[in-house]
């Protein structure tokens, strides 16, 4: 007799659970009561069974037809972040756009809530429904792997809300646009959508000896309050089964290699995800030690982060905090991003009035805005009214897309 050609495959399934973890039966009702529970979806396909050991050469899917191009952003905070989130987000949305916002376990129960109630409450939100809530708060440690797992939860998130992204962009509460999202997806628009815009290098430096051989636990992954990372002995060899690499831990990635990180039809993400758990600062190696190690992903990869920051020589573990002086390097970088901002802060002012033309605390304008008062209404998604950001960063990105395909400084 024949194998039994029975096979079933699932899809992934997030479970919506309560984001606070304390109270009681009446408050936690209450609280869940405030978010949308995500859908569970099974699939079956008893047909077409389909082995791991198919999908490891392949490659990323061909570019898609030039045209208006969707991303999706998670946008992170912690405790006093809310109002800087919230001002963050304001000033990058677009209706054609996915946002996940997440305030960690750290903030207060009252500013999630509060959070919670403003995106539910903001009439466009509510009538568009592309900004989502993380529905359980995760426990962020700085330097930790915990970070990882929350851009990965949040990519799962996306994937599972919209079809239609084109480029997943992590951001902090800390971040601010440096262009208007016309100019973003303006510049993108003929882009091949399997780029991803990831700072990388193998020359790791310092880095090897303080971070790459040293084990260190996250105390993030089994307690509910937050403490430092601390150190644990013996310290360890450098692997020899894969490459590490180093780099921003900000970054603008494909949907197809978001796909392969959470997906990851051969063991590689999965594997990594572990090495990374005793690894300091895994934020800004993870992602780039995945794609650096897939063939199939190398070509992707393009040195920038597109990101303005400003560090030290060499660099201190926090960038500087930019002002009002530091406004004619950020224009002429060309970048699209820039961190780390104070909240409210004169600058954040100015670049509203002059680069993004943002007032009164609303939406930055676009093509879609119609209605009294001016974005109150989306118009035509797709109708893009890009400005000069859109060539200051075309510039940019021809240059950096230009040097990859190259060979110049990919993956090395």
């Amino acid at each position: 007799m024949g194998l039994p050609a029975c096979y079933k495959l699932c899809t992934m399934h997030l479970s919506s659970c309560h984001f606070l973890k304390h109270g009681s039966c009446f408050f936690l009702h209450t609280i869940n009561s405030i978010f949308s529970i995500f859908p569970s979806r099974l699939s079956t396909n008893q047909t077409n069974p389909v082995f791991a050991e198919s999908k490891v050469s392949q490659s990323p899917p061909p570019p898609s037809a030039p045209g208006v191009p969707r991303f999706a952003y998670l946008i992170s905070g912690s405790r006093g972040d809310l109002d800087k989130l919230w001002r963050t987000l304001h000033a990058l949305y677009h209706p054609l756009n996915q946002y996940v916002v997440h305030l960690d376990l750290e903030s207060p129960a009252e500013e999630r809530l509060q959070l919670a109630s403003r995106v539910e409450k903001d009439p466009l939100f509510s009538k568009v429904g592309n900004v989502h809530m993380t529905t359980k708060a995760n426990m962020v440690t700085y330097r930790g792997p915990t970070m990882v797992a929350n851009t990965l939860h949040a990519c799962a998130i996306l994937l599972k809300k919209s079809k239609d992204w084109d480029w997943f962009i992590n951001l902090s509460a800390s971040d601010y646009p440096l262009v208007t999202q016309d100019d973003m997806l303006s510049a993108f628009s003929n882009l091949n959508r399997n780029l991803n815009f990831i700072e990388h290098t193998s020359q790791l430096g310092w880095k090897e000896d303080k971070r790459a051989m040293p084990l260190m636990v996250d105390p993030g992954l089994y307690k509910s309050t937050k403490s430092d990372i601390f150190w644990v002995t013996p310290r360890r060899a450098l692997p020899t089964a894969f490459k590490l690499f180093t780099g921003s831990a900000w970054m603008v990635l494909s949907r197809s290699f978001v796909e392969y990180c959470i997906w990851g039809w051969d063991n590689l993400p999965r594997t990594l995800l572990m090495y990374y758990t005793n690894f300091v600062s895994s934020p800004e190696g993870y992602f780039q030690t995945v794609i650096c190690n897939v063939p199939e992903f190398v070509q992707t990869a393009v040195n920038h982060d597109l990101h303005y920051i400003s560090w030290d020589n060499p660099p201190r573990q926090h960038p500087h905090t930019l002002t009002i002086n530091d406004t004619g390097k950020m224009i002429s970088s060309g970048a699209a991003f820039a961190r780390k901002f104070k909240q409210d802060d004169a600058v954040l002012d100015r670049i509203d009035k002059e680069l993004l033309g943002r007032k009164n605390g609303g939406f930055t304008p676009g093509g879609w805005c119609s209605g009294k008062p001016k974005c109150s209404e989306v118009g035509n998604p797709t109708k893009l009214k890009p400005g000069p950001g859109a060539q200051r960063l075309r510039v940019l990105i021809a240059k950096l897309v230009m040097a990859a395909k190259l060979g110049r400084d990919q993956c090395k």
